[in-house]
């Protein structure tokens, strides 16, 4: 008679090991290296510094020449000081390509389809979009703020051959130089909202252009609507802080310098928040 020995299985206890949630810094990071992997990034900010950079020394420099023709006050006063350093045609390029850029970063992980190894990656949507915006701030803050500062010092060192240069410390200095160095990071988070929301390059960039660019000209008139409409531009914010030295606010519509720093924080904010909402609620 064969006896046969019970097999015994021993089970086996898989453990379960729970993967940690992504911190944020790493969603930074990860971030940072989709932006600069872009090839145009680097092409984008150079020709954003050529253009403000050339611009201010080319104002600056027919302020020179032309300098000896002025009125004595206006030597005396030389009010077109400071917006030679701030030239406006080369901070509408900053806001053209600033715009472009933050819409870019969103919509260009739907073009791809990148998008979805994201959402798998990290099912916090909206931890993704915060990580995006901190990118866009940061790195348009710096670009803004280093080509502020290299308009400024070329156009001042051309003007002092003339004796007409305004020193950095000087308080209406000081606060174009901040509105034009934040200029940047508020277009580019305007431009990230509407990548969330729209999802399609080409007309997030018209979309942008427009609402930034070229709106404010639909306000010019000085009724009351309309000049309240203007001073809740961006571009017109811009304006009345990087305002040309001595021109009284009257020549802005009444526009104040609180209400154009409200204007400056009230855009990427509303941007942000429908961006958080709309990456919550729809699929990928």
């Amino acid at each position: 008679m064969t006896s046969t020995t019970p097999r015994t299985t021993t089970p086996t206890i898989a453990a379960a090991v729970d993967e940690p949630p992504a911190r944020f810094l790493d969603l930074v990071a990860a971030e940072w290296i989709k932006v600069r992997s872009l090839r145009s990034t680097p092409w984008v900010i150079v020709l954003v510094a050529l253009v403000v950079t050339g611009m201010a020394a080319a104002r600056a420099l027919a302020d020179y020449n032309n300098f000896p023709s002025y009125s004595a006050l206006t030597q005396r006063e030389h009010p077109f000081s400071l917006g030679d350093s701030f030239p406006a045609e080369g901070y509408l390029t900053v806001m053209l390509a600033a715009v472009a850029v933050g819409a870019i970063a969103a919509v260009s992980e739907y073009g791809s389809g990148l998008i979805r190894t994201t959402t798998v990656a990290v099912p916090a949507r909206g931890a993704v979009v915060l990580a995006k915006a901190v990118v866009q701030v940061v790195m348009w803050t710096v670009i803004g703020l280093l080509v502020a500062l290299c308009a400024f010092f070329v156009a001042q060192a051309i003007l002092g051959g003339r004796d007409a240069a305004i020193p950095i410390s000087d308080p209406d200095a000081l606060r174009a130089l901040a509105a034009s160095a934040l200029l940047a990071p508020v277009c580019a988070l305007v431009g990230l909202g509407l990548g969330v929301l729209i999802r399609h390059s080409a007309t997030t960039v018209v979309a942008g252009a427009f609402v930034l660019l070229l709106l404010p000209v639909f306000f010019s008139s000085r009724k009351p609507l309309s000049v309240s409409f203007a001073h809740a531009m961006v571009r017109n914010a811009w304006a009345r802080l990087a305002t040309i030295y001595g021109t009284p606010t009257e020549a802005y519509n009444g526009a104040t310098v609180g209400q154009s720093w409200t204007v400056y924080a009230l855009w990427p904010l509303v941007a942000l928040v429908l961006a958080l909402v709309v990456v919550r609620r729809r699929d990928v």
